[in-house]
């Protein structure tokens, strides 16, 4: 299962957001999820590899970015994440794997007054 890349207005977003899913893409492909859960905020995704991926969202003025849900498929956390695709412009996110969606993240976001404050998530990995 793949999503086509959508792509947001120059007005929309200065880059934030795809790159984020780049990020996001290079740390998980190749994984598995062992979990998924909110760690006072943040999300963090703990892998097969013992690496933890922290998302923690972040407002600056009227520009945010914040994690609304997720929805966390425990039937297919045995297979290798194959990708990480959006819809709904970069509202859902999917964490996919052969099989389909492993991982699905509702995401609320806004560049502001474009691209004068910050937003999008910020991803630190770290040693389990």
């Amino acid at each position: 299962m793949e999503y086509a890349e959508e792509i947001l207005g120059q007005d929309e977003d200065n880059g934030t957001m795809v790159d984020n899913v780049a990020e996001l893409r290079e740390h998980v492909i190749g994984h598995r999820i062992v979990s998924a859960d909110r760690d006072g905020g943040p999300l963090v995704i703990t892998l097969d590899n013992g690496k933890r991926v922290k998302l923690a969202g972040g407002d600056d003025c009227c520009a945010y970015t914040e994690l609304d849900a997720f929805l966390l498929h425990a039937d297919k956390v045995d297979h290798i994440i194959t990708g990480v695709g959006t819809t709904g412009g970069y509202t859902t996110w999917h964490v996919y794997a052969d099989m389909g969606d492993v991982l699905e993240l509702t995401v609320d976001w806004s560049a502001g007054n474009p691209f004068y404050y910050g937003y999008g998530f910020t991803i630190s990995v770290e040693d389990e």
